[in-house]
């Protein structure tokens, strides 16, 4: 989904030297298959946006391998870029990474200041290692080497996989088959309480070029819409962009995670960048793309 829209974004704005190979043509866990194709390639700019993710399900039924991969795919691409002479790399990390408590909205300085949360642990060590191996080599070896920390992402390309997706194409999918299927309720995980903050793809597209053209970017910087709601909410926003009629229930004996995760996304909106789509047009239109993606086939 990040990489689509990155080189979308990166086409419009003229660049047509872009390499992104695919899972099949580049294992990014295989240290010596990364680093020939970057030894070769020598890319004048690498953006990490290859991750293994998921939602709360996922993430607790496949700790290691959430760990592993995100750990390996962080440590060979940042190593093999720097053996190869790559002057400038931009690695996508997540808001997990910030502690389960820390405090709203969420500032950069707040990494590390406190415990993780539990469900989804794995994957933020994981991200936290790369944000913190760009430092270090930044540091050591002078290489513009740094990471953004987006929010919660949905948009075209998501995964709809009913077990292992994120919330927004989770609902998505939940709230499109029970129309079809004439369900009189779709049931959501938790209370619906919690709060969390959606961007849209396309934004953090945008304000990833942005932060590619700043010249002494942050370590890391928060890339965030500036505005949360609770699950409860989302849930109804997405049922009405499906259209489904049916009601609206919680299963709360289910876990909800962080309580509330809201990024501070003051400095790179100080810096110039500001999201352009809202939640419920991004809406509107993800669910069209899920009906384009969806035609014909099994989704």
């Amino acid at each position: 989904m990040v990489g689509s829209a990155l080189t979308r974004a990166l086409r419009k704005a003229g660049n047509q030297s872009i390499l992104s190979p695919t899972r099949a043509e580049l294992d990014l866990c295989n240290q010596a298959a990364v680093e020939s194709y970057i030894g070769e390639a020598r890319p004048d700019i690498i953006i990490i946006a290859a991750a293994k993710v998921g939602g709360i399900y996922a993430n607790s039924t496949y700790p290691a391998d959430f760990l592993y991969d995100n750990l390996a795919i962080a440590a060979h691409t940042i190593h093999a870029a720097y053996k190869a002479g790559v002057k400038r790399l931009l690695f996508l990390g997540s808001s997990c990474i910030y502690p389960r408590e820390a405090p709203q909205p969420i500032p950069e300085d707040s990494l590390l200041s406190g415990p993780l949360e539990q469900t989804n642990e794995p994957y933020a060590v994981a991200k936290i290692a790369g944000l913190k191996l760009c430092q270090a080599y930044r540091e050591q070896y002078g290489v513009l080497y740094h990471s953004a920390m987006p929010t919660n992402l949905y948009g075209p390309g998501d995964n709809y996989h009913p077990e292992n997706s994120h919330v927004i194409p989770g609902l998505i999918r939940r709230f499109h088959e029970a129309k079809e299927n004439g369900a009189p309720e779709v049931e959501v995980w938790g209370t619906g309480k919690v709060l969390r903050e959606f961007l849209h793809v396309e934004d953090l597209a945008a304000a990833c070029l942005h932060v590619l053209s700043l010249a002494d970017p942050p370590d890391w910087i928060n890339i965030g819409s500036g505005i949360d709601q609770s699950i409860g909410d989302l849930a109804q926003a997405v049922k009405e962009a499906v259209g489904y009629e049916g009601k609206l229930t919680f299963d709360t004996s289910k876990p909800d995670g962080t309580p509330r995760k809201l990024l501070d996304s003051t400095r790179i909106q100080d810096s110039g960048w500001n999201p352009a789509i809202s939640l419920q047009d991004g809406l509107k239109t993800t669910y069209n793309n899920f009906l384009e993606a969806s035609e014909g086939q099994t989704v």
